[in-house]
């Protein structure tokens, strides 16, 4: 249960509170709190197994990451329509068929942020059109490479590495245990 709010901030994305709360033990906390308006994310396959990757400059990242194309909602925008847009301006490819793989919360403890994970196949050529800001470069990977990229920690962002593994396991395509077992 909410007491109070205290905004310290508001920008273009986010906005940060400190909230008064009432926690489940009866005690009251002040908890600094990131708001953002949530993502989707794709897990764009195409007809050769192979899933598209992102190489993308991030400077809170520290330099380049490898993620799936993805993007902030707009609201009232609904995920799947996100997943979609972000889809083709970032990869350049549309897709006939779309398979929802969950959501997860990117980190609680502090933020509101819900992303939106999709399975998108059957894919077609689009028009890319990134935003300014977006400085990255294309690659297809086979799916295989991408599950073993993900699970050794090669590949570093959540949502990438979440996103391969339930696109591998929903789609049958995973090649032999997991690595040490």
């Amino acid at each position: 249960m909410i007491l109070g709010e205290r905004t310290v901030y508001q920008g273009r994305v986010i906005t940060v509170k400190v909230e008064t709360v009432r926690l489940p033990n009866g005690r009251d906390a002040a908890l600094e709190i990131v708001h953002h308006p949530g993502g989707a994310a794709i897990a764009a396959i195409d007809a050769e197994g192979r899933i598209c990757l992102l190489r993308q400059f991030r400077h809170a990242g520290g330099g380049y990451v490898w993620e799936l194309p993805a993007g902030k909602l707009e609201p009232p925008e609904p995920p799947l329509q996100t997943a979609q847009r972000e889809l083709g301006e970032e990869a350049g490819v549309s897709a006939r068929h779309w398979e929802s793989l969950g959501s997860y919360l990117s980190s609680p403890g502090v933020f509101t942020e819900v992303i939106h994970l999709y399975l998108a196949r059957e894919l077609e050529p689009a028009q890319a059109m990134p935003e300014d800001h977006e400085v990255f470069e294309v690659h297809w990977v086979p799916l295989a490479t991408a599950r073993q990229q993900a699970l050794s920690g090669e590949l570093r962002d959540g949502k990438t590495v979440l996103g391969i593994l339930r696109a591998a396991t929903r789609i049958g395509a995973i090649a032999g245990p997991p690595p040490g077992t």
